[in-house]
């Protein structure tokens, strides 16, 4: 399925407010995903939904919801549903709302892989499947939890949606309304694509801090190293700092594609350090300015 988006230019319409939004998960992207909401005047009531009692009473104190719900009452009384859970927690989060959900109710999701998300949501919700709308808003910060949600998160950022065929059109175009909104530009792709582009320019990168973070950890002379580290370093290994169980949980989801990747960047590798050992100075130039030149051309784009 080919991409498409919403022109950046665009202001949309603030939809009809949601009487009731229920968020599962009320850290950084589920109480961005409130908070933008409710300052556009798109929301009535928000029900926040976590294991962890105390995040939740902080949501509530910064306004990020307005009552702590259980899944089976969320599941009963929202009209909308985020699911901001990890990956893996999504298919038995489903489950356990299949038997509440409200008749009309919408449930989407922020989760960064679509092909299992997909598989766990027929698997849990069966013929009810059409209700969930899949979803991945690109964007994040190193802060996480309540305190680090903010309206402006999603202004001027890429919403992916991969519908299904059960999906109504009425749904898909209530959910794309509202995360545009939120002042973000929404992209529909097919769950496979989703998943081959973002091993690539998201799951990719983590793996790779992660693995250089690791190294230098383990080395003998770890303290020297860290000691001397500047910028460079710094800018990194920042995405190295994530959540490693919700890391984990995305590169075995997307097993498939991120062991692609690797096999390509194993290459490139092997290339590159050829060129070293052979002392050969050209063939290093012509890697160093392709990916120089490749870099530069990105970022002038996005102006």
């Amino acid at each position: 399925m080919t991409a498409t988006s919403t022109p950046k230019a665009r202001t949309p319409m603030v939809p009809d407010p949601v009487p009731v939004l229920a968020v599962v998960g009320v850290g950084l992207i589920g109480g961005s995903f409130a908070q933008a909401l409710r300052e556009a005047g798109a929301v009535g009531q928000v029900l926040g939904v976590g294991r962890n009692t105390a995040s939740l009473e902080e949501a509530r104190a910064l306004g990020l919801i307005d009552e702590i719900a259980t899944l089976a009452s969320a599941a009963a009384r929202a009209d909308v549903i985020l699911l901001a859970t990890p990956v893996a927690a999504l298919g038995p989060t489903l489950s356990a709302m299949l038997p509440h959900l409200r008749a009309g109710a919408i449930l989407t999701d922020a989760g960064s892989t679509k092909q299992d998300v997909v598989a766990a949501a027929r698997d849990a919700l069966g013929e009810r499947v059409g209700c969930f709308v899949p979803g991945h808003p690109i964007a994040g910060s190193h802060a996480s939890g309540p305190a680090a949600a903010h309206a402006g998160l999603y202004r001027g950022r890429d919403v992916v949606l991969a519908p299904l065929p059960e999906n109504a059109d009425a749904d898909v175009a209530r959910v794309q309304a509202l995360w545009e909104t939120c002042g973000a530009t929404v992209r529909r792709l097919d769950p496979a694509t989703h998943d081959s582009v973002f091993a690539a320019v998201s799951h990719l990168p983590h793996w790779l801090a992660a693995a250089y973070m690791a190294q230098i950890a383990l080395s003998d002379d770890a303290a020297l190293r860290l000691g001397l580290a500047g910028t460079g370093f710094r800018d990194f290994t920042r995405i190295a700092g994530g959540s490693p169980e919700m890391w984990r949980d995305i590169f075995l989801s997307n097993k498939t594609a991120m062991l692609r990747e690797l096999d390509a960047l194993r290459a490139v590798l092997e290339r590159a350090e050829h060129a070293l050992r052979d002392e050969d100075g050209e063939a290093l130039l012509q890697w160093l300015t392709l990916a120089s030149d490749a870099r530069r051309n990105w970022q002038e784009n996005l102006r």
